[in-house]
């Protein structure tokens, strides 16, 4: 039997935060004391908070895919993205691969089994800090996406699939505008040729987007597999989700397709990004404003890990109705439910002890300690 005590710490409950004391045997909380403490390991009055649980991720494309044209090893990919995703407190991250190339020049797409079977062996070979699973994004408008996400489901530990359509004036882009902001920022295409890359585009979607779906829905069903929607942008995409069977609807672009899909039961999971930024990076709702209209469950780092835990200190600050132990459960006990992993997401009896010891350095929290399972990772 391991045992371990951490006291003198701020413990962040579901409900409350507590100073305090907490044991851990075997990987798991089996004790949670307030008042004196007792000098085992001290943790020194900092913040005690359940791991974070990260539904949401394409960061290790940024490792895959360092520069355009640019391949890494993916096995080594793997391993430096778990080392950034725990450094940022997340101790179980889903890891967003995509299938269907949306761009003729984009390797991560194309590569997706590679990428889950390096995530797999990884994990086999106990190399990772974090526990990985994979969310796999199915983009419908594309002519190989089917074969890939066939592919990558048989290399690797699928436990989340999301279908997403990114056609330029459709769900994330409405705004054709916003969209070529969003692709000529990036460099993705030239001026003079972003008007036939739109026309391309559309076309697409409307000889693949509705085949592809029907044949997507027939194997999450198939698999059993929880589904996801992405970028919702009314009240009838919330129908067509709901119908679909979807329990979490990723990123909705509107203040009345959030409230449709919260009111409907699926799990609204946002951007931490916007949450830090205040903002959208496509010039849709405020994640903030959907917090502050009790239409929040999730938050997702998205393209950027360490934004979670910057995200679940600040909200309380830029949202009055929201507290700590509310935040702390948007990034760790809410999708940790929404992905049917019971055993953790918590700071409570018998739960696991994944645990992240955060401190406040002029009001910016810094990861100084993580365990998973009750075993130091970073």
């Amino acid at each position: 039997m391991t045992r371990l005590v951490l006291s003198n710490a701020r413990i962040v409950l579901a409900n409350e935060v507590i100073d305090g004391s907490l044991a851990i045997e075997d990987g798991v909380i089996t004790a949670i004391d307030s008042g004196p403490f007792t000098r085992f390991d001290d943790v020194e009055g900092d913040y005690l908070i359940p791991g974070l649980v990260e539904l949401h991720t394409d960061h290790l494309e940024s490792h895959f895919h360092p520069r355009p044209g640019v391949e890494w090893p993916a096995a080594s990919a793997v391993i430096a993205h778990d080392a950034q995703i725990a450094a940022a407190g997340i101790t179980t991250v889903f890891d967003a691969l995509r299938a269907g190339s949306f761009d003729p020049g984009d390797l991560s797409a194309r590569n997706g089994e590679r990428l889950a079977s390096a995530i797999h062996q990884s994990q086999a070979d106990g190399q990772l800090r974090a526990e990985h699973f994979i969310h796999l994004r199915c983009e419908l408008p594309c002519e190989d996406t089917v074969a890939a996400a066939a592919r990558t489901i048989a290399a690797g530990d699928i436990r989340l699939i999301s279908v997403m359509d990114h056609t330029p004036g459709y769900r994330q882009f409405v705004s054709l505008d916003k969209f070529k902001e969003y692709y000529l920022g990036k460099k993705l295409i030239v001026p003079e040729k972003i008007d036939d890359y739109i026309a391309d585009k559309i076309a697409l979607q409307s000889r693949y987007a509705a085949g592809n779906k029907a044949e997507i829905m027939a194997l999450v069903k198939s698999l059993g597999i929880r589904l996801a929607s992405h970028d919702d942008a009314t009240s009838a995409h919330v129908d067509e989700a709901v119908a679909d069977g979807v329990v979490i609807a990723e990123f909705p672009t509107t203040a009345a397709s959030a409230k449709a899909a919260h009111e409907k039961g699926l799990a609204v999971l946002m951007g931490a990004p916007n949450i830090v930024r205040g903002s959208s990076h496509s010039g849709n709702i405020s994640a903030c404003d959907v917090a502050e209209a009790g239409h929040l469950d999730i938050l997702s780092s998205d393209y950027v890990p360490a934004s979670l835990l910057l995200a679940a200190f600040a909200l309380p600050e830029k949202v009055s109705v929201i507290t700590l132990p509310q935040a702390i459960g948007f990034v760790s006990l809410r999708p940790a439910a929404a992905a049917g992993l019971d055993d953790r997401g918590v700071i409570e009896l018998t739960k696991r002890a994944d645990l992240v010891q955060i401190s406040l350095r002029s009001g910016v929290p810094v990861v100084r300690r993580v365990w998973r399972e009750g075993i130091r990772v970073l």
